[in-house]
């Protein structure tokens, strides 16, 4: 009696077991027939039932509803993603020194340092999952940009990458990148040249030809030095010049003003002369302290008087 009692109590327990696991499964189905994507998420849905073995169309964003167990979804980002490919380990997406190796059309080895920035095509989610799956970036991004960098790299000379053709490379680069992407349904945003190194060598010889133009710039600026010294003694030793000539037309001329008015004073004074004030004058000057003289009647000076009819030249 007891022991038929125990079983009757242990059937309830049976069923309600039996309906928790029903209910789990039910919960287990239910949540594996719902997928939800984030917003820059997008899927692919693998089905048995389809012909191809995935459907036609790929999902969206949100909450997708699909045939438990049966059907399964691959997600991809749609987000732009980078790729980096430089000399510095912690930089690149890979370990070690992952930069580019390119030779130039005249020779030279170069070391580039690029980052390409890119994304997944939504509207080409379906024949990309066909072709390459999820690896788009080791089959499709890495080569394709490597090889793309080399052969643009080869039709510019060293010199034209160090001054004038890098901005010409890199739109060369992002062109030639951005079409083979899109025949491999994937989206170039941007191409990014990081860096660019020279061999030991070429980056010696460079340093040498910046050092002996320096040296050139120093001695082209010594000679303009002193070619405006030589200007400016130049221009001083004019100045003195035109000054001396100044100064000597100036002695010139003040010579003959005062030439000019010794001859007018000696006109003058020749034009005052008379016989009369001549005699007097010598007079004067034969005895300074003579005040009269008196000559005999009748008898001849004891010397002879001037010439009062020559006319006096002026001067003398």
């Amino acid at each position: 009696m007891s022991n038929q009692n125990f079983a009757n109590r242990g059937r309830p327990n049976s069923r309600l077991l039996v309906i928790l696991a029903a209910v789990i499964a039910v919960g287990a189905l239910l949540s594996l027939s719902f997928v939800f994507l984030q917003a820059d998420e997008y899927g692919v849905v693998i089905s048995p039932l389809s012909p191809n073995g995935y459907r036609a169309q790929a999902l969206g964003p949100g909450l997708h509803l699909i045939l438990p167990v049966i059907e399964s979804v691959q997600k991809y980002s749609i987000a732009s993603q980078t790729y980096t490919m430089s000399s510095t380990s912690i930089e690149g997406a890979l370990q070690g020194d992952d930069s580019i190796q390119a030779r130039t059309k005249d020779g030279q080895q170069i070391f580039i340092d690029a980052s390409v920035i890119y994304g997944i095509d939504p509207n080409q989610l379906i024949p990309l999952h066909i072709t390459w799956q999820n690896r788009y970036e080791e089959m499709v991004v890495r080569p394709v940009a490597r090889a793309v960098i080399r052969d643009a790299v080869s039709q510019f000379g060293v010199e034209e990458l160090v001054s004038t053709k890098r901005t010409e490379l890199e739109t060369a680069i992002r062109d030639k990148i951005k079409s083979s992407f899109a025949e491999n349904h994937i989206l170039m945003t941007d191409f990014l040249v990081r860096n660019i190194r020279f061999s030991d060598e070429y980056a010696k010889a460079v340093e040498q030809k910046q050092i002996a133009e320096q040296q050139a710039q120093q001695a082209k600026f010594v000679v303009e030095q002193k070619k405006q010294e030589a200007e400016q003694a130049r221009q001083t030793a004019q100045g003195q010049a035109d000054a001396a000539v100044i100064a000597a037309k100036g002695a010139a001329e003040a010579r003959l003003i005062n030439a000019q008015a010794e001859a007018q004073a000696n006109q003058l004074l020749s034009a005052s002369l008379t016989p009369t004030l001549l005699q007097y004058q010598y007079i004067l000057k034969l005895a300074p302290g003579v005040q009269t003289i008196f000559i005999p009647s009748g008898n001849q000076f004891i010397l002879p008087l001037p010439d009062t009819t020559t006319p006096i030249t002026p001067g003398q």
